[in-house]
This record gives structure tokens, sequence and C-alpha cells, in this order.
């Protein structure tokens, strides 16, 4: 059958052919294999002369012997807890358009996500850019977009003299307040379009409502968050406020 191994049976059959000064078509059609199966077996085995078909099954089982195993399983490490990689995959596109709609840019997002789904919550450049297949480059323009938000940190890599991109223990939290800073820069801008048009223009006073809204919705949102934070993780001791990252 096509597409199975020599057995010793059929490097008798090619030897004896070859005795006979058969081509290597004819041996093939014995054998019901390709005549490139054929030539290749007697070309790797001193040619036709030559060929003797004890030493060729010698020879194989040698180079078979010699081939590189494949590695035992290993335990799975941290880094590969959890789910699937076809599902780990997924809900990082997920996550990664959730946070696009916040306002980061894409790239940026993939970064996050990444270090979100990642046990260890962090990776290094090299890490990033393979995982996400994107060049060094790419990587190092959004790691500095998002250490400019304080939504990443830079440290040491213990195993080497990389830099390792941790997520900042308040990623959550800082990811709102870019997102009530966006809100409030809105606002402010139609508050001034309000009184650029006046409030007795149809335009002035959408804009006025939107931007009065829009206001009002950022300082509840800045409270709730800060509130809720505190309750959960209890970290009174830190300064950092919504309020002061989110002006």
């Amino acid at each position: 059958m096509p597409g199975r191994r020599l057995t010793r049976a059929d490097r008798q059959q090619i030897a004896a052919g070859l005795a006979q000064r058969l081509s290597y078509a004819d041996i093939a059609r014995r054998l019901n294999r390709p005549a490139s199966t054929v030539g290749r077996e007697v070309a790797r085995n001193g040619g036709p002369a030559r060929y003797r078909a004890e030493l060729a099954q010698l020879a194989t089982t040698h180079r078979a012997q010699r081939r590189p195993q494949p590695p035992a399983p290993v335990q799975r490490t941290i880094e590969h807890l959890g789910p699937d990689p076809d599902a780990t995959a997924a809900f990082v596109t997920d996550l990664t358009t959730a946070l696009v709609e916040t306002g980061l840019p894409r790239t940026a997002a993939r970064v996050m996500a990444c270090l979100f789904a990642s046990e260890s919550g962090s990776r290094t450049a090299i890490e990033m850019a393979q995982h996400l297949q994107v060049s060094a480059a790419t990587i190092s323009h959004a790691v500095r977009l998002l250490e400019g938000q304080d939504l990443i940190r830079r440290g040491r890599d213990d195993r080497g003299r990389r830099h390792r991109y941790f997520l900042d223990d308040k990623a959550g939290l800082r990811t709102v307040a870019a997102s009530v800073a966006a809100n409030q820069r809105f606002a402010a801008t139609a508050l001034r379009g309000a009184e650029l048009f006046g409030a007795e223009t149809a335009a002035g006073s959408r804009l006025a409502l939107a931007g009065r809204f829009l206001e009002r919705l950022g300082d509840d949102l800045i409270r709730s968050a800060e509130k809720h934070w505190r309750d959960m993780v209890g970290d009174r001791s830190d300064e950092y406020t919504l309020t002061s990252h989110a002006e």
C-alpha cells in the first residue's frame, strides 16, 4: 500500500528486481509503490550495483534509532494552567474588544488582554511580540502608552537581563479612570460648544444637555468606583484616586 514504510520483504523484492535488471518503475509496480520510493531507497543504500536487502534493512533500523525522540510529556507549568489554548485565544480576543471600547488603541488593548490572561500577570516584550505576532517596535510603542497611563509597570526578568512588563494591581481601576477621563473631556468640550452656539440655538441646547449628563455621570462613576475598590481590597493606605487621574 502506498504510504507505508518499506519492509524487509519489500527490500528483498527490490534486490531481486535489480538483479534481474528491471527498471525502478517495474519494481515499483510489483510493490504497488511509486517509482520515486524505489529510487530513493536504492540511492541511499549504495546504488543499483551495491544494493543489498539485509544491509539496507540494517541501515534503516540504525537511522531510526538515531532520530531524536520527541520530548517526554512534562507537567504543565503555572503559565499553562487554565483553559486550553483555543479557549484562551478566544477570551483574549473578546477582552481586547472590550478594552478597545474603553478607548485604548487596539495594540495596547491586546497587550493588556495578553497580560490579564497570563497566570503570572507579566511577560517580556519578546514574549508578547511572539504571542501577538507583531514586531518588537509595535510592542515598544504599546507598552510606552500603557506605562504612561500607569496600567503596566516595568521590572527586571529574574531569569535574564530583559525587561519584564507587569500588569499593575490597580489596572482595572485605572482602566475606569481612562474611560472617565475620556467622558469628561467630551463633556467639557460639549459644554464649551454650548456656550459658543448659545443656549437659544438647537445645537447649543443639544450640546449643553450632553455635556451636563456626561459630567454628572462621570462624577458618580468616580465616587462609586473608588468606594467599591476600597471595599473590595481594603487598601486605604494608597493615596491613588480616580479623581486625580481622570482630570
